[in-house]
């Protein structure tokens, strides 16, 4: 079993940047993909980045590609998000997963062992 703890919320100005945390436990951490998804209020819970469990493959949702970079290090049982150029649309909680299931990386149907989330707000 895996339980993930996100951090490195907050609010930022518009343009500006941010790095989030999972910190992941458990052995079997270096074995599965890791997501990470939003849900802003009154929105469903979207998809953002994916990382293979090597880290050899990134996906990223196209409203944040080119802004947002996904990293893993199974060493430290870390998984990172670094959010550049943010935007007052990319305001929500954050939350990091791991993916468990079988389905696409893309589907949060795919995924396990939720953290609590992490806030993040953009003001324009």
């Amino acid at each position: 079993q895996v339980q993930v703890v996100e951090s490195g919320g907050g609010l930022v100005q518009a343009g500006g940047s941010l790095r989030l945390s999972c910190a992941a436990s458990g052995r079997t951490f270096s074995s599965y993909g890791m997501g990470w998804f939003r849900q802003a209020p009154g929105k469903e819970r979207e998809f953002v980045a994916a990382i293979s469990w090597s880290g050899g493959s990134t996906y990223y949702a196209d409203s944040v590609k080119g802004r947002f970079t996904i990293s893993r290090d199974n060493a430290k049982n870390t998984v990172n998000l670094q959010m550049n150029s943010l935007k007052p649309e990319d305001t929500a909680v954050y939350y990091c997963a791991a993916q468990i299931y079988s389905g696409t990386y893309y589907h949060n149907t795919s995924y396990g062992y939720w953290g609590q989330g992490t806030q993040v707000t953009v003001s324009s």
